[in-house]
């Protein structure tokens, strides 16, 4: 069977999943902040990733979530959906329930709680077993910060070779990995870089583009970041790569999901609360966050917006 194609290139922003005061999902605020998304050149929206807290919804809530993205996503644009679970089944379970919802492709995160026994042919197992479950293309989520497992390039080489799996999103850190990677595979494997701080070095070795924290707030200088660099206008990619570094290391290491959801309230979106035992963040630190939002000029949405 020939591999199945969907061109990944671009940015695809991790949407933060909306909850109102007492904690509930609020779609309509998902929903609104989607619209104010479309008007940038972005590939897709990605929904339930790690900034959606999608550990911390249940399933009925995460489909809930994938169908307010649908309804609100502009034609054109991807709408990839996080699906990963603790098992095979429950992992099936929801991603046949988010492809029926519309999603475009699946990010998986694999299970890793009993780390010792996730060896390579057990991840192997799970992820062929949920690329041939479903119709639509699977990506490969390495989140080396979260699960605190890297997955070898020997295991993701092998994954590629799977007709159903076109991709993955590195979230770690390891360059050299990722280049034996995509020297292995090429283009049948495509490579979203997790973090905007390493936009840059991914592109020079070959990523197609990124799913990063960073997109939420900043889109048009992620966007732009990719353009130059495939103008060979790298000296002054390299410039914007080291002004968005500071901004998108305090969105993501520093103050995570919190500050990246504050920043959001700043800039005329709606980031709102985190889901308990997540606490918000505190008034010195989002004195020093806005500083910083500032100096890197990111501008409110209004200011910025562009189709």
């Amino acid at each position: 069977m020939a591999k199945k194609s969907l061109n990944l290139a671009g940015v695809i922003p991790p949407m933060p999943t909306p909850f109102d005061s007492k904690g509930a999902l609020a779609p309509d605020q998902l929903s609104s902040n989607v619209k104010v998304w479309n008007e940038f050149g972005l590939r897709g929206m990605l929904v339930l990733g790690s900034n959606g807290e999608f550990v911390m919804m249940s399933a009925d809530e995460k489909i809930r979530a994938v169908e307010a993205v649908k309804a609100s996503i502009a034609p054109g644009k991807l709408l990839l959906a996080g699906t990963g679970c603790n098992t095979t089944e429950e992992t099936i379970a929801v991603s046949k329930r988010a492809q029926a919802a519309g999603a475009d492709a699946l990010l998986v995160l694999h299970p890793h709680y009993y780390k010792s026994l996730m060896t390579d042919e057990a991840l192997r197992g799970f992820f062929f077993k949920v690329a041939d479950a479903v119709d639509v293309p699977v990506l490969v989520y390495n989140m080396p910060g979260c699960t605190g497992m890297d997955l070898s390039a020997k295991l993701l080489i092998e994954l590629a070779s799977h007709e159903n799996i076109i991709g993955w999103k590195d979230s770690g850190s390891n360059i050299v990995k990722m280049e034996a990677v995509v020297k292995a595979k090429g283009d049948d494997f495509q490579l979203l870089i997790g973090s905007a701080s390493l936009l840059l070095p991914a592109l020079s070795i070959g990523a197609v583009g990124g799913i990063m924290a960073l997109a939420n707030i900043a889109p048009a200088e992620c966007i732009k970041l990719i353009e130059l660099f495939g103008s060979g206008n790298v000296a002054v990619a390299r410039e914007l790569q080291l002004n968005m570094t500071p901004v998108n290391n305090a969105v993501t290491a520093t103050y995570a999901m919190p500050g990246l959801k504050h920043v959001m309230d700043q800039l005329g979106l709606y980031g709102g609360p985190c889901r308990e035992p997540i606490l918000p963040l505190g008034e010195k630190e989002a004195a020093q966050l806005d500083a910083l939002i500032r100096d890197a000029g990111i501008l409110p949405f209004r200011t910025t917006a562009k189709a």
